[in-house]
Protein backbone atom coordinates (compact mmCIF):
# COMPACT_ATOMS: atom_id res chain seq x y z
CA UNK A 1 0.00 0.00 0.00
CA UNK A 2 2.92 2.34 0.51
CA UNK A 3 3.64 3.40 -3.15
CA UNK A 4 0.27 3.71 -3.94
CA UNK A 5 -0.44 6.16 -0.99
CA UNK A 6 2.45 8.10 -1.81
CA UNK A 7 2.84 8.33 -5.60
CA UNK A 8 -0.83 9.70 -5.21
CA UNK A 9 0.18 11.90 -2.09
CA UNK A 10 3.20 12.87 -4.53
CA UNK A 11 0.93 13.59 -7.59
CA UNK A 12 -1.52 15.62 -5.72
CA UNK A 13 1.13 17.26 -3.96
CA UNK A 14 2.80 18.58 -6.63
CA UNK A 15 0.17 19.71 -8.88
CA UNK A 16 -1.43 21.65 -6.04
CA UNK A 17 1.48 23.52 -4.87
CA UNK A 18 2.92 24.32 -7.83
CA UNK A 19 -0.71 25.98 -8.98
CA UNK A 20 -0.35 27.80 -5.31
CA UNK A 21 2.94 29.24 -6.11
CA UNK A 22 1.67 30.41 -9.66
CA UNK A 23 -0.92 32.17 -8.15
CA UNK A 24 1.26 33.72 -5.52
CA UNK A 25 3.82 34.66 -8.27
CA UNK A 26 1.86 35.76 -10.78
CA UNK A 27 -0.74 37.82 -9.20
CA UNK A 28 -1.19 41.70 -10.09
CA UNK A 29 -1.15 42.92 -6.94
CA UNK A 30 1.60 42.96 -4.51
CA UNK A 31 1.53 40.26 -2.03
CA UNK A 32 0.83 40.88 1.56
CA UNK A 33 3.09 39.48 4.36
CA UNK A 34 0.38 36.00 4.55
CA UNK A 35 0.92 35.21 1.15
CA UNK A 36 4.39 35.33 1.98
CA UNK A 37 4.21 32.99 4.53
CA UNK A 38 1.67 30.93 2.68
CA UNK A 39 3.85 30.54 -0.23
CA UNK A 40 6.98 29.36 1.51
CA UNK A 41 4.72 26.61 2.66
CA UNK A 42 3.34 25.84 -0.17
CA UNK A 43 7.10 25.75 -1.26
CA UNK A 44 7.88 23.46 1.58
CA UNK A 45 5.22 21.35 0.76
CA UNK A 46 6.67 20.83 -3.02
CA UNK A 47 9.87 20.46 -2.39
CA UNK A 48 8.78 17.65 0.39
CA UNK A 49 6.45 15.53 -2.04
CA UNK A 50 9.31 15.88 -5.04
CA UNK A 51 11.20 13.76 -2.58
CA UNK A 52 8.67 10.82 -2.14
CA UNK A 53 9.11 9.01 -5.44
CA UNK A 54 12.76 8.33 -4.75
CA UNK A 55 11.09 6.34 -1.64
CA UNK A 56 8.41 4.79 -3.68
CA UNK A 57 11.05 3.54 -6.02
CA UNK A 58 13.18 2.22 -2.79
CA UNK A 59 10.21 0.32 -1.45
CA UNK A 60 8.90 -0.75 -4.37
CA UNK A 61 12.69 -2.48 -4.95
CA UNK A 62 12.98 -3.81 -1.68
CA UNK A 63 13.94 -1.37 0.41
CA UNK A 64 17.00 -1.39 -2.19
CA UNK A 65 18.67 1.98 -2.54
CA UNK A 66 20.44 3.09 -5.78
CA UNK A 67 20.59 7.22 -5.36
CA UNK A 68 23.93 7.50 -4.01
CA UNK A 69 25.09 8.51 -0.86
CA UNK A 70 24.55 11.99 -1.54
CA UNK A 71 20.82 11.39 -2.68
CA UNK A 72 20.65 10.21 0.69
CA UNK A 73 21.57 12.24 2.61
CA UNK A 74 19.90 15.47 0.62
CA UNK A 75 16.41 13.88 0.43
CA UNK A 76 16.42 12.89 4.22
CA UNK A 77 17.19 16.55 5.21
CA UNK A 78 14.57 17.67 2.85
CA UNK A 79 12.02 15.84 4.06
CA UNK A 80 13.11 16.34 7.40
CA UNK A 81 12.88 20.02 7.62
CA UNK A 82 9.63 20.17 5.95
CA UNK A 83 8.31 19.52 9.34
CA UNK A 84 10.18 22.25 11.02
CA UNK A 85 9.59 24.80 8.53
CA UNK A 86 5.37 24.03 7.89
CA UNK A 87 5.13 24.68 11.92
CA UNK A 88 7.36 27.24 11.75
CA UNK A 89 5.46 28.93 8.72
CA UNK A 90 1.87 27.95 10.35
CA UNK A 91 2.82 29.91 13.56
CA UNK A 92 4.40 33.54 11.82
CA UNK A 93 1.07 33.61 9.79
CA UNK A 94 -0.96 33.08 12.70
CA UNK A 95 0.84 35.87 14.60
CA UNK A 96 0.42 37.91 11.62
CA UNK A 97 -3.33 37.28 11.05
CA UNK A 98 -3.66 37.76 14.98
CA UNK A 99 -1.67 41.05 14.48
CA UNK A 100 -4.22 42.42 11.30
CA UNK A 101 -7.21 41.64 13.09
CA UNK A 102 -6.89 42.71 16.84
CA UNK A 103 -4.24 45.65 16.20
CA UNK A 104 -5.64 46.49 12.68
CA UNK A 105 -4.01 50.14 12.94
CA UNK A 106 -0.47 48.45 13.96
CA UNK A 107 1.18 48.35 10.56
CA UNK A 108 4.53 48.26 12.08
CA UNK A 109 7.95 46.99 10.68
CA UNK A 110 6.80 43.21 11.92
CA UNK A 111 4.48 43.61 9.16
CA UNK A 112 6.17 44.68 6.26
CA UNK A 113 7.40 42.31 3.64
CA UNK A 114 10.79 43.00 3.47
CA UNK A 115 10.76 41.37 7.18
CA UNK A 116 8.58 38.73 6.16
CA UNK A 117 10.94 37.74 4.05
CA UNK A 118 13.50 37.91 6.30
CA UNK A 119 11.81 35.67 8.76
CA UNK A 120 11.34 33.29 6.04
CA UNK A 121 14.75 32.86 5.32
CA UNK A 122 15.47 32.34 9.00
CA UNK A 123 12.74 29.73 8.96
CA UNK A 124 14.57 27.89 6.32
CA UNK A 125 17.91 28.33 8.06
CA UNK A 126 16.43 26.81 10.95
CA UNK A 127 15.12 24.04 9.39
CA UNK A 128 18.21 22.95 7.59
CA UNK A 129 19.90 23.00 11.13
CA UNK A 130 17.41 21.12 12.82
CA UNK A 131 17.23 18.44 9.88
CA UNK A 132 21.15 18.73 10.09
CA UNK A 133 21.61 15.07 12.09
CA UNK A 134 20.83 13.50 8.73
CA UNK A 135 23.61 14.41 7.38
CA UNK A 136 25.65 13.24 10.06
CA UNK A 137 24.00 9.34 10.32
CA UNK A 138 21.93 8.78 7.66
CA UNK A 139 24.07 6.27 5.36
CA UNK A 140 23.62 3.98 2.48
CA UNK A 141 24.82 0.75 4.11
CA UNK A 142 24.59 -3.17 3.45
CA UNK A 143 22.71 -5.46 5.21
CA UNK A 144 23.55 -9.66 4.68
CA UNK A 145 20.74 -11.02 6.08
CA UNK A 146 18.31 -8.77 3.53
CA UNK A 147 20.94 -8.38 0.76
CA UNK A 148 20.50 -4.90 0.01
CA UNK A 149 22.08 -1.32 0.19
CA UNK A 150 19.67 0.44 2.30
CA UNK A 151 19.38 4.32 3.55
CA UNK A 152 19.60 3.62 6.77
CA UNK A 153 19.56 6.50 9.88
CA UNK A 154 21.48 4.95 12.27
CA UNK A 155 22.20 7.11 15.94
CA UNK A 156 25.52 5.85 17.38
CA UNK A 157 24.01 5.68 20.43
CA UNK A 158 20.22 5.68 21.99
CA UNK A 159 21.00 9.65 23.52
CA UNK A 160 20.80 10.67 19.67
CA UNK A 161 17.62 8.97 19.30
CA UNK A 162 16.10 10.92 21.90
CA UNK A 163 17.25 14.28 21.78
CA UNK A 164 15.40 13.91 18.02
CA UNK A 165 12.59 12.81 20.04
CA UNK A 166 12.68 16.05 22.35
CA UNK A 167 13.54 18.15 19.68
CA UNK A 168 10.71 16.86 17.44
CA UNK A 169 7.84 17.44 20.69
CA UNK A 170 9.40 20.83 21.55
CA UNK A 171 10.07 22.78 18.28
CA UNK A 172 7.37 21.55 16.33
CA UNK A 173 4.56 21.04 18.77
CA UNK A 174 5.31 22.75 22.45
CA UNK A 175 6.31 25.87 21.80
CA UNK A 176 4.76 26.61 18.08
CA UNK A 177 1.43 25.02 19.31
CA UNK A 178 0.25 27.01 22.71
CA UNK A 179 1.03 30.23 20.40
CA UNK A 180 -0.86 28.79 17.60
CA UNK A 181 -3.60 28.47 20.17
CA UNK A 182 -3.72 31.80 21.40
CA UNK A 183 -3.92 33.69 18.08
CA UNK A 184 -6.30 31.24 16.80
CA UNK A 185 -8.51 31.86 20.16
CA UNK A 186 -8.42 35.99 19.76
CA UNK A 187 -9.09 35.70 15.83
CA UNK A 188 -12.20 33.44 16.37
CA UNK A 189 -13.14 36.05 19.04
CA UNK A 190 -12.78 39.09 16.94
CA UNK A 191 -14.36 37.70 14.12
CA UNK A 192 -17.16 36.70 16.13
CA UNK A 193 -17.81 40.04 17.78
CA UNK A 194 -16.69 42.50 15.56
CA UNK A 195 -19.44 44.18 13.59
CA UNK A 196 -17.24 46.55 12.07
CA UNK A 197 -14.88 44.28 9.87
CA UNK A 198 -18.26 42.90 8.45
CA UNK A 199 -18.94 46.36 7.22
CA UNK A 200 -15.57 47.25 5.72
CA UNK A 201 -13.93 45.76 3.13
CA UNK A 202 -10.55 45.49 4.43
CA UNK A 203 -12.01 44.17 7.28
CA UNK A 204 -13.59 41.23 5.01
CA UNK A 205 -10.22 40.66 3.26
CA UNK A 206 -8.66 40.01 6.79
CA UNK A 207 -11.48 38.29 8.01
CA UNK A 208 -11.19 35.71 4.94
CA UNK A 209 -7.58 35.21 5.07
CA UNK A 210 -8.02 34.54 8.87
CA UNK A 211 -10.66 31.83 8.57
CA UNK A 212 -8.14 30.44 5.63
CA UNK A 213 -5.23 30.38 8.12
CA UNK A 214 -7.58 28.59 10.71
CA UNK A 215 -8.53 26.04 8.84
CA UNK A 216 -5.07 25.11 7.29
CA UNK A 217 -3.83 25.24 11.31
CA UNK A 218 -6.38 22.85 12.12
CA UNK A 219 -5.73 20.05 9.34
CA UNK A 220 -1.83 20.78 9.63
CA UNK A 221 -2.27 19.74 13.49
CA UNK A 222 -4.79 16.64 13.26
CA UNK A 223 -2.43 15.14 10.55
CA UNK A 224 0.66 15.54 12.43
CA UNK A 225 -0.44 14.84 16.24
CA UNK A 226 -0.87 11.20 15.98
CA UNK A 227 3.19 11.47 15.33
CA UNK A 228 3.98 13.96 18.01
CA UNK A 229 1.99 11.41 20.15
CA UNK A 230 4.00 8.43 18.74
CA UNK A 231 7.11 10.44 19.39
CA UNK A 232 6.08 10.68 22.96
CA UNK A 233 5.44 6.79 23.32
CA UNK A 234 8.95 6.02 21.92
CA UNK A 235 10.88 8.16 24.62
CA UNK A 236 8.63 6.17 27.39
CA UNK A 237 10.02 3.38 25.49
CA UNK A 238 13.77 4.39 25.82
CA UNK A 239 12.94 5.32 29.37
CA UNK A 240 11.55 1.44 29.58
CA UNK A 241 8.36 2.89 30.92
CA UNK A 242 6.24 1.04 28.40
CA UNK A 243 8.56 -2.20 26.91
CA UNK A 244 7.41 -5.24 25.22
CA UNK A 245 7.24 -6.71 21.94
CA UNK A 246 4.13 -5.72 21.68
CA UNK A 247 4.63 -1.77 21.99
CA UNK A 248 7.75 -2.55 19.41
CA UNK A 249 5.34 -3.71 16.88
CA UNK A 250 2.85 -1.08 17.68
CA UNK A 251 5.27 1.28 17.70
CA UNK A 252 6.66 0.26 14.34
CA UNK A 253 3.28 0.09 12.72
CA UNK A 254 2.03 3.30 14.22
CA UNK A 255 5.49 5.24 13.25
CA UNK A 256 5.08 4.71 9.93
CA UNK A 257 1.49 5.15 9.39
CA UNK A 258 1.29 8.41 11.24
CA UNK A 259 4.79 10.17 8.99
CA UNK A 260 2.39 9.12 5.74
CA UNK A 261 -0.28 10.69 7.58
CA UNK A 262 1.85 13.56 7.77
CA UNK A 263 2.94 13.36 4.79
CA UNK A 264 0.03 13.83 3.40
CA UNK A 265 -0.71 17.00 4.84
CA UNK A 266 1.40 18.72 1.95
CA UNK A 267 -0.81 17.71 -0.75
CA UNK A 268 -4.31 18.73 1.36
CA UNK A 269 -2.94 22.24 1.74
CA UNK A 270 -3.53 23.84 -1.91
CA UNK A 271 -7.26 22.28 -1.78
CA UNK A 272 -8.02 23.91 1.48
CA UNK A 273 -7.11 27.55 -0.46
CA UNK A 274 -9.66 26.20 -3.36
CA UNK A 275 -12.13 25.65 -0.95
CA UNK A 276 -11.37 27.64 1.79
CA UNK A 277 -10.00 31.03 0.57
CA UNK A 278 -12.39 33.26 -1.71
CA UNK A 279 -9.95 35.37 -1.50
CA UNK A 280 -7.06 32.95 -3.13
CA UNK A 281 -9.82 31.71 -5.88
CA UNK A 282 -10.51 35.29 -6.65
CA UNK A 283 -6.61 35.52 -7.19
CA UNK A 284 -6.46 32.62 -9.05
CA UNK A 285 -9.23 34.02 -11.68
CA UNK A 286 -6.93 37.16 -12.24
CA UNK A 287 -4.01 35.08 -12.95
CA UNK A 288 -6.27 32.77 -15.11
CA UNK A 289 -7.75 35.80 -17.23
CA UNK A 290 -4.32 37.24 -17.39
CA UNK A 291 -2.48 34.20 -18.97
CA UNK A 292 -4.97 33.90 -21.57
CA UNK A 293 -4.66 37.24 -22.74
CA UNK A 294 -1.05 37.10 -22.40
CA UNK A 295 -1.51 33.97 -25.10
CA UNK A 296 -4.47 35.78 -27.07
CA UNK A 297 -1.66 38.77 -27.55
CA UNK A 298 1.16 36.63 -28.46
CA UNK A 299 -1.19 34.87 -30.99
CA UNK A 300 -2.76 38.07 -32.65
CA UNK A 301 1.76 39.78 -32.47
CA UNK A 302 2.24 36.05 -34.30
CA UNK A 303 -0.22 36.44 -36.75
CA UNK A 304 1.17 40.45 -37.67
CA UNK A 305 4.05 38.83 -38.25
CA UNK A 306 3.02 36.26 -40.32
CA UNK A 307 1.10 38.71 -42.50
CA UNK A 308 3.95 40.84 -42.76
CA UNK A 309 5.98 38.22 -43.67
CA UNK A 310 3.17 37.08 -46.56
CA UNK A 311 3.40 40.86 -47.84
CA UNK A 312 7.33 41.17 -47.96
CA UNK A 313 6.98 37.57 -49.93
CA UNK A 314 4.16 38.88 -52.43
CA UNK A 315 6.34 42.19 -52.98
CA UNK A 316 9.11 40.47 -53.79
CA UNK A 317 7.57 38.44 -56.21
CA UNK A 318 5.87 41.06 -57.75
CA UNK A 319 9.41 42.63 -58.08
CA UNK A 320 11.26 39.88 -59.87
Amino acid sequence: MQPAYMSIICLLGVIGNSFVLCVFCFQKRRSSVADIYLSNLAAADLLMVSCLPFWVATIIDKFHWRFGQFMCQLISIVIGMNYYCSMLFLTVVSVDRYVALTRPLSQGRQRQAFWARGICFGIWIAGILLSFPAVLFRSVQFFPHLGVDACYLAYPHEGWRLRYNITVSIVGFLIPVPIVSFCSYHIIKVIRSSRKMRKGSRGSVERKAACLVLVVLAVFVLCWLPYQILMFLDTLDHYEVISGCTWAHVLDIGNQLATYLGYSNSSLNPFLYVIVGKHFKQRAKEVFQLVVCRRKEQRKKSGHSNANLNSTKQTESTKI
